[in-house]
């Protein structure tokens, strides 16, 4: 038994590399947007942090449980092959651990999530609402879709921002994605907050490993 192995890296320094940015889990009404405060830019990291960039995704989860996410489409990938996948997210984060907040922890009730499905992950209107047509799981809790990959709470009574990485080995946590006919999956990295207040994160270099056995 051997095993295939692929591997795909972005770092966010030089640009988007085609990564797109959405929210869903919040109202659908236009003023909403404005209320949640959702805003995303590749921009320059906070000063300590800088000159190096990366992508600023912010929102403010004022009740529900705010998904802020980013989504691409790879190819080339074997067709109709089921793979374990192994995700690797850097972000600087300045959510401290060990924080009380309204509704949950700015650090600890903010969850990293990272997921790959043949569905184009995509937010939908259901009851008002803006929902993600895939299963992403809720807060701490994974979902078909999407594994928890941890929280993005720092050291405590950090204000500023840390660099700080996220994976699925180090939760232990196997993640299995099946490709479709063309070779194709839909990945997506992105925090599902429990935490009313502002979040903003910026995410600087995301790793997937793709092996099957063959």
């Amino acid at each position: 038994m051997g095993m295939d192995i692929y591997s795909d890296y972005y770092n966010f320094n030089e640009g988007m590399h085609g990564w797109t940015v959405d929210f869903s889990d919040y109202p659908s009404g236009s003023e909403d947007s404005i209320g949640y405060e959702l805003q995303f830019s590749h921009t320059a990291l906070p000063d300590n942090l800088a000159p190096q960039k990366g992508v600023m995704i912010s929102g403010n989860n004022h009740s529900d449980d705010l998904f802020m996410y980013m989504k691409k489409k790879i190819t080339g990938l074997p067709a109709n092959t089921l793979f374990t996948v192994i995700f690797q997210v850097e972000l600087a984060s300045n959510a401290p651990t060990g924080a009380v907040g309204a509704g949950g922890a700015p650090g600890e009730s903010v969850f990293l999530k990272a997921g790959a499905s043949t569905i184009e992950p995509k937010k939908v209107v259901d009851q008002e609402h803006y929902v993600l047509n895939i299963d992403k799981g809720n807060q701490l809790d994974s979902g078909e879709d999407v594994i928890t990959l941890g929280h993005i709470g720092v050291a405590p009574n950090t204000t500023g921002y840390t660099l700080i990485t996220r994976s699925n080995i180090a939760m232990n946590s196997r993640f299995y994605a099946q490709t479709n006919s063309k070779g194709e999956l839909w990945l997506i990295v992105g925090t599902d907050s429990g935490f009313e207040g502002i979040t903003t994160v910026y995410y600087t270099e995301f790793n997937f490993v793709f092996s099957s056995a063959k």
